[in-house]
């Protein structure tokens, strides 16, 4: 799309002679498409093929951000806490199984008295 040079919003700018807003002391690498301004390779990203600075890029993700709903973070904290409370309970489960596991002559402290302990 090539506008006519009395409808360009921007006059045209030597991009050499240009230096970074952030940086005073680098040349301009690129020119913001939406606030018009100079920066360094530094201070911009690309963005869905432009190259954008920071601040117009974090403006841009704001407004593009869904907003997350409230119900669905209570939701996903009960599951969360939920699915962290079978998991524990899973646990003390497994081990109270293997203590229940253990015979009970050692629990009593007999175990050491039986011969075969004491067979050479």
């Amino acid at each position: 799309m090539n506008l006519p040079s009395d409808q360009n919003p921007r006059p045209a700018v030597d991009l050499a002679r240009q230096r970074c807003r952030n940086h005073g002391d680098r040349e301009a690498v690129a020119r913001c498409p939406q606030c018009g301004l100079f920066y360094c390779r530094e201070c911009v990203t690309e963005h869905e093929h432009r190259m954008l600075c920071n601040d117009c890029l974090s403006r841009t993700a704001a407004v593009n951000a869904p907003a997350a709903s409230p119900w669905r973070n209570r939701l996903g904290l009960t599951l969360c806490g939920g699915m962290g409370f079978l998991l524990l309970w899973g646990i003390f489960y497994l081990m109270g199984q293997g203590l229940l596991a253990i015979p009970s002559a050692v629990h009593e402290g007999t175990v050491w008295q039986h011969p075969w302990w004491q067979a050479p």
